[in-house]
């Protein structure tokens, strides 16, 4: 299968992003779509959530990594199929192809900032250099609606052009920047933005967790952040199309 064959099997056509959404990808480096979950999968989703963490414990998050101030959880391709759109939604896998080109999915996490916690600085998901083109692209997947007190996510718009990383170019990539816009949402928006934007997560100023998925997208020569091959259970293989397969490069 090629990447074609796959996202055409999956439901996207041409006309799955209009104009509008292409030139925000573009200039601006994120989007917001609005709706993608239904208030049923949401509560799914935070359901399994929920029993995921009281089963894992402190192991939770380890297959990728564990972060202070914060629950985590990752691979959960194999912690079920709730899970599922997050790597096989068209208006998403669109909006990678349009940034990425040739992509695979390089993990998908979950991250909840607590209570008081959950600041980031401004940050860039690609490391080095870019060789020849845009790496990486991510999408936040809401499962509370989020808000200027609750830890939204902070971006920096069109940053992504810059060709840098914020520790390279600001004095204290902690600190609140001129330009950055707080992304705000109701529950089952989905956020997309090139992973070379600056952004960072903020605190969370109210007294329950601020909960949301990450499914992190890399072009398809570069490594996993998980290595999907290696995880992947036969169960989860077994239920998943050969174009989901493909998507996952399994």
């Amino acid at each position: 299968m090629d990447m074609a064959t796959a996202l055409a099997e999956l439901g996207v056509t041409a006309a799955t992003l209009d104009a509008g959404i292409r030139q925000r990808l573009d200039r601006d480096g994120y989007v917001v779509l609005a709706a993608v979950l239904s208030d049923e999968q949401v509560q799914a989703a935070r359901a399994r959530l929920a029993e995921l963490l009281a089963a894992e414990g402190d192991q939770a998050g380890l297959e990728v990594h564990q972060e202070a101030g914060t629950d985590r959880l990752a691979d959960l391709i194999n912690k079920g199929p709730v899970f599922q759109p997050c790597f096989t939604d068209s208006r998403v896998l669109a909006c990678m192809a349009h940034v990425l080109g040739d992509f695979k999915l390089s993990s998908l996490n979950f991250r909840a900032a607590l209570p008081g916690r959950g600041h980031q600085a401004l940050h860039t998901d690609w490391g080095g250099p870019v060789p020849d083109g845009y790496q990486v692209c991510n999408s936040i997947w809401l499962l509370d609606d989020f808000t200027a007190v609750n830890g939204a996510t902070r971006v920096v718009p069109g940053s992504h052009r810059s060709g840098t990383a914020p520790r390279l170019a600001l004095p204290d990539p902690a600190a609140a920047h001129p330009d950055e816009v707080l992304i705000t949402g109701q529950a089952g928006t989905v956020v997309i933005f090139n992973s070379h934007l600056w952004h960072g997560g903020t605190q969370n100023r109210s007294d329950r967790p601020r909960r949301a998925l990450h499914s992190y997208f890399t072009r398809r020569g570069n490594r996993q952040q998980l290595d999907q091959q290696k995880y992947i259970r036969p169960q989860t293989r077994a239920r998943l199309s050969p174009a989901a397969r493909f998507i996952l490069d399994v």
